[in-house]
């Protein structure tokens, strides 16, 4: 009933209230007997039959009274249409009953007559129509020439945006003005907790959106029904900015609207932008009566506060931009609907930037990949490219290539982390690149090419660690000598020696495969500590906060994937750096250094162990005892280590007077060539009737000509197979290779550094901390959970473990002979 009485009010008021100051119908009045209002308010005075007659549809009585105008005709041509010329100036009928019974009238009303309240009406229904301009509303709206018509554009207020300046802890002072569907001015309101959030919550939580530099996102789903009943109505708001200038005078500025299903529709409007918007419209899906139910509702189901920074220097957008996205649900029906609050700024260089340390550390890795390719040839006594040289630089190039990504991935986390989070409180003018915006997902992009590439280099590591050549020497010599006669007839002296020292070694060898500086699960047990418990996962929020801790009824703002790999990054590799640190300083040093142990291990036992990593090119760990024996009992045990410590016995070394123990091997053609033909006969399989005989027999007979060739080859026995020892350049242990080839002779690097843990995981504790590193943030990256990433992490480094414990301890066993049962 208000509805229909706010209809003939409309009507009344083309009669009794003042006209416009300068009229839209300009013409000659007719002569004619009588006033002409005596028809009365519906009927005109028909000129030709002195008879008062009613308008046709889509007309209205002239303000003379003396004819008919079309209602749509009101164009400012001076013409006034007889009703038997009236022609329909617009062809799109009334879209609502809302508009089919208050639209013309207010149009007349605001055109002819200058009402404010027929005006704001008329817009309000140009409003309503929220995904298409093509239609009557807005075609009356345009043909609308009075002044009292609001402004629908944003862009038609010309104004140029003000200088802004937030600080850290600045609030975003929001205030609209307000008016109901009649026109009805219902006054100001400052933006504040539920004024534009249809999504219930605590008061902290609301409020957090208008806290500068906090990116804030609620999203719900709400029953249409509910809704309605608390907004029947629609009721349409203008958005102002509260500020103060550089005066400190408090200034107002209105945030413009935009509306992406009107701007998608009409191409003349893609640069405009309006002033005016509404949440809940239960109104225009009313059908045959306004009092029924409506059959569909609008609603402003995503709503968008855009901030374009810096906010002091403004550019081509504006600082603030409210985005509204409708959508049509039925009452019976649920919606989703959100808010929130979204910070934009121009990347500028940062990209130019990105790309600039891209291409120079991607020289250096390039530089990196060829100049291991080529020691890796060099010891390998390739001359020419070939396949395997191809496949090697590709393996190299992968694991100097992930390093790059990862080095440039976490130079922009710890960027973004010191520039946002340690911004001044006088002015913010750094914002977190937008979720989606280049700057992130390449940043993504780089994380998991980084981790590809790293999982290659590793695999490589892996295979060539799987792959090397060992075998244990036995310096041992025999006590006495026995003489057994074999099935075939055959006579062979067996050695009274004891084998369980080789398998001694071997176990040894086999326990330090998968030894590392970091203890893996103190690393994941730090890391999980420091994030979850102290708190620092929460400077990975899209917000200026800087406290550990928050509250329970405070808002936490989303993460940033940037920020959250920046922080994980960052504590990882410096709880791995603390790690090694303190194992090599302090607990290898005086507590127990596994790798040195092996080598003492190897000197008690009286076997040294010959490893060879390529072609011509390994490591050699010398074990020989200083004694001459150590298959001996207990009591002759301790009187050798009491000479040792009583210096009652010559060095350990290789050589005389030296105590080096471990050499880098660069073997010549011929003395390699030898050495492959003994090992290809150890890992000959025959066929025949007695395989497993035949198979004995001759890998033993092939152990002991291994173990006899390199003893002789040592104890420098052979002429044209002899070697040297010397120390390495400065530069060739700081690029790992040698500038000379080897000639006829042999030469042993003295090596003070342990590098046979080349073949360990013992000297690849970089790789492997960079892998985990990737692992752990690829799955928080997926899952925005670092209590998950952890028990990922956990559970690959288990997998790679067993799986270098497995295949390490089967390649130990084909190699020296020592069986698998045997290796603990």
């Amino acid at each position: 009933m208000a509805l229909l009485s706010a209809s003939l009010l409309l009507w009344l008021c083309l009669l009794y209230l003042p006209r416009c100051s300068t009229p839209q119908i300009i013409g000659d009045m007719p002569a004619s007997s009588g006033p002409p209002g005596k028809c009365g308010a519906e009927k005109f005075l028909n000129i030709e039959t002195g008879q008062c007659a009613l308008c046709a549809q889509k007309q209205v009585k002239s303000p003379d009274g003396l004819g008919c105008i079309c209602i749509a005709g009101l164009n400012g041509t001076n013409e006034r249409l007889h009703p038997l010329d009236c022609r329909s100036c617009s062809n799109l009928p009334p879209s609502t009953l809302w508009e089919s019974m208050f639209l013309d009238a207010s149009f007349l009303a605001c055109n002819n007559t200058c009402n404010v309240t027929a005006c704001q009406i008329l817009t309000n229904m140009v409003i309503l129509e929220a995904f298409f301009l093509q239609n009557r509303a807005y075609d009356l709206y345009r043909k609308t020439k009075s002044q009292e018509l609001p402004k629908l554009w944003y862009g038609s207020l010309g104004g140029i945006s003000p200088r802004m300046v937030f600080g850290k802890t600045s609030k975003i002072d929001l205030k609209v003005i307000k008016y109901n569907v009649h026109g009805k001015f219902l006054g100001w309101e400052d933006v504040r907790r539920a004024t534009l959030q249809l999504c219930p919550n605590r008061q902290s939580v609301l409020d957090a959106a208008f806290l500068f530099g906090t990116s804030y996102n609620e999203s719900c789903t709400l029953d249409v029904s509910v809704l309605l009943q608390s907004v029947p109505e629609p009721i349409f708001y203008e958005m102002f900015l509260q500020f103060e200038d550089e005066e400190g005078n408090t200034r107002l500025w209105q945030v413009p609207i935009e509306n992406p299903a009107i701007l998608t529709n009409n191409q003349a409007s893609l640069s405009q932008k309006l002033q005016r918007f509404f949440l809940v419209d239960g109104l225009s899906g009313r059908r045959e009566n306004l009092s029924n139910a409506p059959a569909t509702v609008t609603l402003a189901a995503e709503l968008l506060l855009s901030v374009h920074l810096p906010t002091g220097t403004p550019g081509d957008n504006p600082p603030f931009l409210l985005t509204v996205k409708y959508a049509k649900r039925s009452s019976a029906e649920v919606a989703q609907v959100s808010f929130s609050v979204s910070y934009i700024q121009d990347p500028g260089t940062a990209q130019q930037a990105t790309d600039i340390a891209f291409g120079a550390l991607g020289f250096l890795a390039v530089l990196y990949a060829l100049l291991e390719t080529s020691t890796w040839a060099r010891r390998s006594r390739l001359p020419n490219i070939n396949f395997m040289i191809i496949v090697k630089f590709f393996a190299y190039f992968s694991g100097s290539l992930a390093n790059v990504f990862f080095m440039v991935s976490l130079g922009i986390g710890i960027y973004w982390l010191i520039v946002f989070k340690g911004q001044q409180f006088s002015a913010v003018e750094v914002m977190l690149p937008a979720g989606g915006s280049r700057i992130e997902t390449n940043f993504i992009i780089y994380l998991l090419c980084a981790l590809a590439l790293k999982t290659l280099d590793l695999i490589h590591i892996l295979i060539t660690q799987l792959t090397v050549s060992i075998f244990l020497i036995d310096w041992e010599k025999p006590k006495d000598k026995q003489v057994f006669k074999a099935s075939m007839g055959d006579q062979r002296a067996t050695s009274s020696v004891s084998a369980w020292r080789t398998f001694l070694i071997a176990n040894e060898w086999n326990e330090i495969q998968t030894h590392r500086k970091v203890n893996a699960s103190l690393q994941l047990f730090a890391v999980l500590l420091l994030l979850e418990v102290v708190g620092l996962k929460n400077l990975t929020s899209r917000d200026l906060n800087v406290n550990l801790h928050l509250g329970p009824n405070v808002y936490h703002a989303p993460w940033s994937p940037i920020l959250r790999f920046g922080i994980a990054a960052s504590v990882w590799l410096a709880v791995g750096i603390v790690q090694v640190v303190f194992s090599v300083g302090l607990y290898e040093r005086f507590v127990e250094d596994k790798i040195h142990q092996f080598i003492d291990l190897c000197s008690l036992s009286n076997v040294s162990v010959f490893i060879l990593t390529h072609r011509c090119y390994g490591f050699y760990i010398h074990g020989r005892s200083v004694h001459g024996h150590a298959d001996v009992g207990m009591d002759t045990m301790h009187s050798y280590l009491r000479k040792e410590e009583e210096n009652l016995c010559a060095l350990r070394g290789l050589e005389a007077y030296s105590d080096v123990q471990t050499f880098e091997v660069l073997l010549t053609d011929r003395t390699q060539e030898f050495y492959d033909r003994i090992t290809l006969s150890l890992m000959e399989f025959p066929r025949g009737t007695h395989v497993q005989s035949d198979l004995h027999k001759q890998r033993l007979r092939s152990y002991y000509a291994l173990n006899r060739f390199l003893i002789s080859f040592l104890e420098h026995r052979y002429r044209d197979m002899d070697y040297v020892v010397k120390d390495k350049f400065f530069l060739e242990r700081i690029l790992n290779m040698e500038f000379q080839e080897p000639g006829d002779i042999s030469v042993l690097y003295n090596d003070g550094s342990a590098l046979f843990g080349r073949t360990l995981f013992y000297n690849h504790e970089l790789v492997l901390l960079l892998f985990e590193t990737l692992i752990f943030s690829a799955v928080d990256l997926a899952a925005q959970d670092f209590v998950l990433a952890t028990i990922i992490t956990f559970v690959v480094q288990k997998l790679l473990q067993m799986l270098r414990n497995t295949l390490g301890r089967r390649n130990l066993a084909e190699k020296t002979l020592v069986e698998k049962q045997f290796l603990i």
